[in-house]
């Protein structure tokens, strides 16, 4: 399959962070989520897209340590239990969405398919999945990364397989159309594999992830990222924010899959979508 070249394309960034005017977003020491607009709904702002680019671009640096640390190691068994019920095989083609600094998109490498494509909004973060992909040495083809928009892509009807999108779909402007998206891009027969947080339905263990996720996290990530674009106070609101799993289906269904199965992880503190068409 040949890969697009990554030359200024419509699904590129519409703006740079700090577009909508906001001098929070022009300046990259600045609040990109503060309490007060966290009050209300993130998923429900206009300028979401530009205040998701300028945090992922503050936090970049530390993205792959305070997800380790603070899932304590599960967020790489999760990206290969998603590999796995993506049914890949060596004539897998694969394009992975929101795919930040590549964890997911080196996981379907490492399985075999026959090519990965990367594409996230954020620039800093495909720097560091372009450092990881230069040192890797596994085999599998060697993943290519680009910049683009989930509800824009600049690829043609039928290009993959698979469409996967791990921790992202809550942060897209439209996830609606982001799926629309996904489902035009994907060949007859393909799938969409969705990893996204979810809330516990044990009511013991849905307390104690709310006391960790939107208390003790926060601090600590911030910290250790020396943050202060609000990224890990914003996390845990736009995951009580967003759609649960059953809703999340409903989309999906919306946006033209056929198919939905759906598979909780680590007591539903995540879950697996796979939609098929």
């Amino acid at each position: 399959m040949a890969i697009p070249s990554e030359a200024p394309s419509k699904d590129q960034p519409r703006d740079a962070p700090g577009a909508s005017g906001d001098p929070a977003l022009a300046t990259g020491g600045n609040e990109a989520w503060t309490d007060e607009l966290l009050a209300s709904n993130p998923h429900q702002r206009g300028d979401k897209a530009d205040r998701v680019q300028a945090m992922f671009a503050a936090i970049a640096h530390r993205y792959d340590l305070n997800n380790r640390l603070h899932s304590f190691g599960l967020d790489q068994r999760w990206r290969k239990r998603a590999v796995r019920l993506a049914r890949v095989e060596p004539s897998t083609d694969v394009v992975d969405i929101a795919c930040g600094t590549g964890d997911l998109t080196e996981a379907f490498a490492d399985a075999g398919v026959r090519s990965v494509l990367g594409v996230d909004y954020t620039p800093q973060m495909l720097d560091i999945a372009r450092l990881k992909s230069a040192r890797r040495q596994a085999k599998g083809p060697q993943p290519t990364y680009r910049t683009g928009d989930a509800t824009r892509l600049d690829l043609p009807d039928g290009f993959a397989d698979v469409v996967s999108i791990a921790f992202g779909i809550r942060n897209v402007s439209d996830p609606l159309q982001a799926a629309r998206e996904f489902r035009r891009i994907l060949r007859p027969g393909g799938r969409l594999v969705v990893l996204e947080f979810s809330e516990p339905k044990n009511p013991l263990i849905r307390f104690g992830n709310a006391v960790y996720c939107r208390h003790i996290m926060p601090w600590t990530a911030t910290l250790i990222a020396r943050d202060r674009s609000g990224a890990y106070r914003y996390l845990p609101r736009s995951v009580q924010t967003f759609h649960t799993p059953e809703s999340l289906a409903l989309l999906v269904r919306e946006a033209g899959f056929r198919t939905v199965e759906q598979v909780p992880l680590t007591c539903g503190v995540c879950t697996i979508t796979v939609a098929g068409i």
